[in-house]
């Protein structure tokens, strides 16, 4: 397709097939159209198109209401194994959130110096973060136990 023709229209039906075709949600196809404009303002700022076909195009996301997981659901987790390293990794990062209530990005960022013994004598250990309001957090890490 010529880059020329794209038009208000066209990304109002590429929106209706990301919904309806791709079966994408609301907020999963406003990310698929948040990447396609800034193609479109590379265009418009290189000069190959001469108006934004996103002009006048409502691309708000909607609020949506997460629950957090169960104990059940994160032991299920904690339990899956899978066929390579890589995901075992990821599943292990993902609980150290859980349990922790560090963000990703706090976790990614965390070193083991930060990582110290507990107070029930260094059966579990804590995390002391000093997050970007320059306050330092000091985080249970151990997993959830069974009751």
């Amino acid at each position: 397709m010529d880059i020329r023709r794209l038009d208000f229209e066209f990304i109002s039906e590429y929106e209706f097939w990301l919904k309806s075709v791709r079966n994408c949600d609301h907020n999963t196809s406003m990310k698929y159209l948040a990447n396609f404009r800034k193609i479109v303002k590379r265009c418009l700022q290189n000069g190959w198109l001469t108006r934004d076909p996103f002009m006048g195009f409502s691309m708000a996301k909607k609020e949506v209401e997460r629950h957090a997981l169960s104990i059940e659901e994160l032991q299920s987790i904690a339990k899956k194994n899978f066929d390579t390293d890589r995901l075992n990794h990821i599943r292990d990062i993902f609980l150290f959130s859980c349990y922790t209530g560090l963000a990703y990005a706090d976790v990614k960022k965390l070193r083991r110096s930060e990582i110290t013994s507990g107070i029930d004598g260094g059966k579990s250990p804590s995390c002391t973060k000093q997050s970007k309001n320059e306050r330092i957090s000091k985080r249970d890490c151990r997993p959830m136990r069974d009751s």
